[in-house]
């Protein structure tokens, strides 16, 4: 892992979930309510619930095991878990859910992407020798 992806992802822990929630919150400012947010990059599991104005109940939502995939010169975003409150939500995620995503290359972003698909790459594991006893 580059420098720059570990600083960026020491950033990411350390940055105050409750100025982000903040900031949303002043952008969502009557079409909804940012009420909780939890990202973890090393785990790779993200939770987020929204309050929609003028809705009874709030919308949660679970991703877990996403990850951007460098093949060839060509980035795919894959989630391999998602799930919701909601049902119509669980069927709109069941669609993007075990399918590797193309993400478009814009060539002024690419350095960028370049840095997030290292953040989110999948992590490799190493094989574990047999110990014997």
């Amino acid at each position: 892992m580059s420098y720059k992806s570990s600083l960026v992802k020491m950033a990411i822990k350390l940055a105050p979930i409750k100025l982000f929630t903040w900031v949303a919150n002043f952008k969502l400012k009557g079409i909804a309510e940012l009420a909780a947010l939890n990202f973890d990059i090393e785990e790779r599991k993200f939770y987020i619930q929204v309050q929609l104005f003028g809705e009874q109940e709030a919308i949660e939502v679970w991703i877990e095991d996403f990850a951007i995939i460098n093949e060839e010169e060509a980035y795919h975003f894959l989630v391999q878990k998602a799930e919701s409150n909601k049902p119509w939500l669980n069927n709109l995620l069941s669609l993007i859910t075990g399918k590797a995503w193309k993400i478009p290359v814009i060539p002024q972003m690419a350095a960028h992407l370049e840095l997030i698909a290292e953040l989110l790459a999948t992590p490799k594991v190493e094989p574990q020798e047999d110990q014997l006893d």
